[in-house]
């Protein structure tokens, strides 16, 4: 979980340092504007990437421990 926040810290750094580094630069207002949006639909894109990553491992995990307590439950009645 720890490894997640990081992560997602670090892109949103990234993500302000860019914005900045663009708005900074000489440059066409609309030339702006487009890299502007080239880099948050990029940043979008590899949240969203980060959150399904993090979204499947959860449901892996959940999934097992589910898969645990059934056989737990099983072994007991059995008994």
């Amino acid at each position: 979980m720890n490894t997640n926040k990081v992560v997602l810290g670090l892109m949103g750094g990234l993500a302000i340092g860019a914005l900045a580094g663009v708005l900074f630069a000489p440059a066409k207002g609309s030339k702006t504007r487009k890299r502007i949006m080239k880099k948050g639909n990029s940043y979008t894109k590899e949240i969203k990437d980060k959150i399904e990553e993090f979204y499947n491992t959860v449901a892996t995990k959940y999934d097992n421990v589910l898969e645990q307590a059934k056989d737990i439950v099983t072994d007991h009645q059995i008994k």
